[in-house]
């Protein structure tokens, strides 16, 4: 298994997202920005829904 992405990996795969914004929204930009499937993975294991921020994302991912 891949290592966990790195907060600015995520964020550059998530260019173009309107916040606030839905886990699906972001994992379908992410997928639309080519990001790899532990970036995917991440998204969809965020542990929440709705993100008002990109900050919130990378809590979401990061601060688990």
């Amino acid at each position: 298994m891949a290592d966990q992405p790195n907060p600015i990996d995520l964020q550059k795969h998530l260019a173009g997202v309107d916040y606030p914004a839905s886990r699906a929204t972001l994992v379908e930009a992410a997928r639309r920005n080519g990001a790899p499937d532990d970036i995917v993975s991440a998204l969809e294991n965020a542990g929440r829904d709705d993100f008002e921020t990109p900050a919130e994302v990378s809590a979401a991912v990061f601060d688990r």
